[in-house]
């Protein structure tokens, strides 16, 4: 535990000198109307959580994580080649991991939060690693028309992964502050885009919409929301989707919905939820609803079967998701890594998930939020 601890504190450390680097290129939006002082603010503010509450997180995490919230065997991934991918028609999509989406539109290839790093961590030690490779590798991808990113959390913005894109992508989509990070990279400012909510661009005669979200933003102890966060609208003619990057559930699904849907699939956050954080990740009768708010067709569930970023069992959020879907009436969609989803006429995919044995009971927490004995 001692280890531990000294690791922790020492990456601690490391993340607050390398936020303190960071903070002079996160300035200004002061116009926008989501900033409130110096910082991006949500629509529906979170309650205050101080240090206590960070500490019985940290103390589950570390003591109380069910055995099962990792795979013991490797994922059935679908394996794929640039050949495979060049050869595809217009309006496939790929998905090679936790919210990373490949899409080929209008002959062009875009990209969601990429993030092919082994850990969604800063460091390359320690910190949640991958369940499983990407079915293709970074260097393999093809040339790509754009990026789409949604925050700056180290789950959907790896800096390795745009350092190498950095002159193999045309376009960088991104929240207002979140494109000067990948200026401060190396990135060409002239390739980077960055939008507030309700703002837009186009693209090859394709919309892409910045749509709001409730959640938070940082990578360091010094730095939390000084970018925005987003969710995102994709327009091509009479194919509408939607991206919901990291979101807590709010009214503004509906607002979203009304102004711009309804949308062919969505692709909503579906893990790494829990009770202790409810305003920044949504559980999944939350994405579920989230959908309907959306006016969607086809729901796909991501965020989900690449990291252990929370306390449920790796699978939870398929099984869950999938009951709930049925209640509902949701046309739902969970094709394997790697596998192709038509756009235009979407597949319900199998429940590859349940390949593995049978989970282990989950352990209850020692703590609850509030701080007391759970058990």
């Amino acid at each position: 535990m001692k280890i531990v601890l000294g690791l922790l504190a020492l990456a601690i450390i490391l993340a607050t000198l390398a936020s303190r680097r960071a903070r002079a290129a996160l300035g200004g939006y002061e116009a926008s109307p989501q900033r409130g002082g110096d910082r991006f603010r949500n629509p529906r503010p979170r309650p205050p959580e101080g240090l206590g509450k960070m500490l019985r997180i940290i103390w589950n995490m570390m003591l109380y994580k069910p055995k099962d919230a990792v795979p013991d065997m490797p994922l059935p991934v679908q394996r794929l080649t640039r050949a495979q991918l060049e050869a595809a028609p217009d309006r496939s999509l790929y998905r090679l991991g936790h919210s990373t989406l490949l899409l080929k539109l209008r002959g062009g290839f875009w990209i969601t939060d990429p993030v092919f790093a082994e850990r969604a961590s800063p460091f390359s030690w320690m910190g949640p690693k991958r369940f499983h490779a990407p079915p293709i590798a970074l260097q393999d991808l093809p040339p790509l028309r754009g990026v789409v990113l949604s925050h700056d959390h180290y789950d959907h913005l790896d800096r390795g992964t745009i350092e190498f894109l950095a002159d193999r992508a045309e376009v960088f989509l991104t929240p207002l502050g979140v494109g000067d990070r990948l200026v401060s990279w190396g990135v060409d400012a002239g390739k980077v885009r960055q939008l507030d909510w309700w703002q837009e661009t186009e693209v090859d005669g394709m919309r892409f919409v910045a749509t709001p979200a409730q959640h938070f933003s940082g990578r360091g102890l010094f730095d939390g929301d000084k970018t925005l966060w987003a969710s995102w609208a994709v327009i091509d003619g009479d194919l509408r989707v939607f991206f919901s990057g990291d979101t807590g559930y709010f009214d503004g699904f509906k607002a979203i919905g009304e102004r711009l849907g309804p949308f062919d699939v969505t692709f909503v956050e579906t893990g790494a939820y829990d009770a202790q954080w409810p305003y920044v990740h949504m559980q999944p009768a939350d994405s579920v609803q989230a959908h309907l708010d959306l006016r969607g067709r086809w729901m796909m569930p991501i965020h989900n079967g690449t990291f252990d970023l929370a306390m449920h069992r790796w699978q939870d959020p398929f099984e869950q998701v999938t009951a709930l879907a049925a209640e509902r009436g949701v046309a739902l969609s969970t094709p394997r890594m790697g596998e192709r989803l038509d756009l235009a006429a979407p597949h319900a995919g199998e429940r590859w998930w349940r390949l593995f044995e049978a989970p282990a009971k989950r352990p209850a927490p020692l703590l609850s939020a509030a701080g007391h004995d759970a058990r």
